[in-house]
């Protein structure tokens, strides 16, 4: 498949990632005050800059853990069918879980994710997205956290690809085609 050719025109800089995430840590970590310690669940792979900037600003005793699902492939919208590709390691039976996303569309990865997280008995279940399109959603999805809201636009960088690249830009960009 040729690739159609495109620029990217930044939407979000490094610097405002950067403090929005130090304003988001802050609040997660009101939420999970009394708690022993939180498992952090990356959604792969879209996440996984996000997660790492996260945890890093958060001042609290946390696990690390993933979870791959994939409801795009190399297109840029969403089949509407999500599988796990890799699930949980640990377990989270009576834990307190915070959820990360790169960015909420449809709403059909992070509800299936919660739904399917849900059934392992959490003692509290968060979610955290980067992004949302509210515009998109196809089910009813709400992040507890969101860092940015967004238009319909396709984007990357910052973890998030189109067609496996552009996942190391340090900001956010729009992709337009030429």
């Amino acid at each position: 498949m040729t690739e159609r050719p495109y620029v990217i025109d930044q939407m979000i800089s490094a610097k405002s990632i950067a403090a929005r995430i130090e304003a988001l840590s802050h609040e997660i970590e009101r939420e999970f005050a009394d708690t022993d310690k939180v498992v952090v669940v990356g959604i792969l792979r879209g996440s996984f800059v996000f997660i790492a900037d996260l945890v890093r600003e958060l001042d609290l005793a946390i696990e690390v853990d993933f979870i791959e699902v994939s409801s795009y492939g190399n297109a840029m919208q969403s089949s509407g069918e999500v599988r796990i590709l890799k699930d949980l390691r640990g377990g989270i039976e009576g834990r307190d879980v915070l959820v990360v996303e790169d960015i909420v569309d449809t709403g059909f990865t992070m509800h299936n994710v919660v739904a399917h997280l849900l059934t392992r008995g959490p003692s509290k279940l968060k979610t955290i997205a980067l992004l949302d399109k509210p515009s998109r959603r196809e089910v009813e999805f709400k992040s507890d956290w969101t860092g940015f809201e967004i238009p319909d636009e396709f984007v990357v960088g910052y973890g998030i690809d189109y067609a496996q690249r552009n996942r190391n830009l340090g900001y956010i960009g729009k992709v337009r085609f030429v």
